[in-house]
């Protein structure tokens, strides 16, 4: 395979020197950028758009050519793998997604297997390939999947941003049940995710978006665990380069060590952690992304970049930090903001990786 012209990304989450800290931004191409906005009118809804590897690899390029940024990452969703069971998956104006059909009684939940990803979501994979011919090994690309509990919120709530009673109630009174459904994810996250890794990914992120409201014995036995089956049984190398894996929970931050313990080789922060702390408690054994507020992004460039400081500062000296937001990135950022944090990541992060 040909050399990648900038592999400062995978470096940084394998913890080998780099002369900067890289940087991605977590929901890069989205609805921020006017050119996502055109690209998706043509589409004719966000379904749509993720179902056409032609589109879906227009919109990922679409951040490279505004932003010096380190590393694209796949354009899809994280429901496509509960789509691909068969739950019907649609997405309601200004409400997010939903299910048609989520998962309450027992019979469905019983009968509920894996998907193949190649039979049933062969146009994300399809997408990977053409991405990576795209990029033209200009920068990694980077897969993804859901975790196996957030995909679980999901298809038991049939939507997001619930207080979660459906699933909660289920956890504690018939654990067996959401045990069966956690299962299943996991092995359609590891065959999804193994997949886009032959098909391209170089490195692949597990976003588990809903573990932090857990408690913390069931993080631990319904989310952590079920995650940790999917990083053992990850292909590690592809085309001969390592293909390192990003463990994300959001509000997990008191589970920082038990998330390293997992064998990934880097955990996602959300905003609310101090990176500092959390590179003092997690040592030398994986490397940190992340992880300034979004927020920040809806202020000035002075202010981001000040705000970009503050978080490079608190890692400190050294290798293991890409930089990325501690979330998605809002749809009202302003897009000069995305590039004030880009360069000035870029610049004021070489004196933290001077040697000597």
């Amino acid at each position: 395979m040909p050399k990648l012209k900038n592999d400062t990304f995978l470096r940084a989450l394998l913890r080998e020197p780099v002369d900067y800290t890289p940087v991605w931004l977590m929901r890069q191409a989205g609805r921020y950028l006017p050119e996502y906005n055109q690209t998706r009118a043509r589409a004719g809804d966000f379904l749509s758009l993720c179902k056409n590897p032609d589109l879906a690899t227009e919109v990922t390029l679409q951040p490279l050519a505004r932003f010096p940024l380190d590393a694209a990452i796949l354009f899809s969703d994280i429901l496509t793998i509960p789509d691909a069971m068969g739950l019907g998956l649609y997405f309601a104006e200004g409400e997010g997604p939903k299910f048609e059909r989520p998962l309450r009684e027992e019979w469905e939940i019983r009968a509920l297997t894996a998907p193949d990803p190649v039979e049933h979501l062969g146009y994300v994979i399809d997408a990977v390939s053409q991405i990576r011919r795209a990029l033209d090994n200009s920068v990694p690309l980077i897969g993804f999947s859901g975790s196996p509990f957030t995909l679980a919120c999901y298809m038991i709530e049939g939507q997001g941003g619930t207080d979660f009673a459906t699933v909660k109630k289920m956890l504690y009174q018939r654990p067996d049940l959401l045990h069966h459904i956690l299962a299943t994810n996991a092995r359609a996250a590891t065959d999804y995710l193994n997949a886009q890794i032959e098909a391209g990914a170089q490195a692949v992120m597990i976003f588990d978006t809903w573990g932090g409201v857990l408690s913390h014995a069931a993080y631990h036995e319904f989310s952590l665990r079920y995650m940790a089956g999917i990083v053992s049984n990850l292909k590690r190398e592809h085309d001969g380069a390592k293909v390192p894996v990003i463990l994300f929970t959001k509000g997990g931050g008191n589970w920082l060590e038990a998330m390293a313990a997992t064998g990934c080789d880097a955990l996602g922060l959300d905003w609310t952690v101090d990176i500092g702390s959390a590179r003092t408690r997690v040592g030398d054994q994986v490397g940190l992304q992340g992880n300034l507020d979004p927020a920040i992004l809806l202020s000035d460039p002075d202010t981001v970049r000040i705000e970009v400081g503050k978080v490079l500062a608190s890692y400190g000296h050294g290798n293991g930090h890409v930089f990325n937001l501690g979330h998605g990135i809002s749809q009202f950022t302003p897009p000069e903001n995305a590039a004030a944090l880009a360069h000035a990541v870029h610049e004021l992060s070489r004196p933290y990786h001077i040697t000597g």
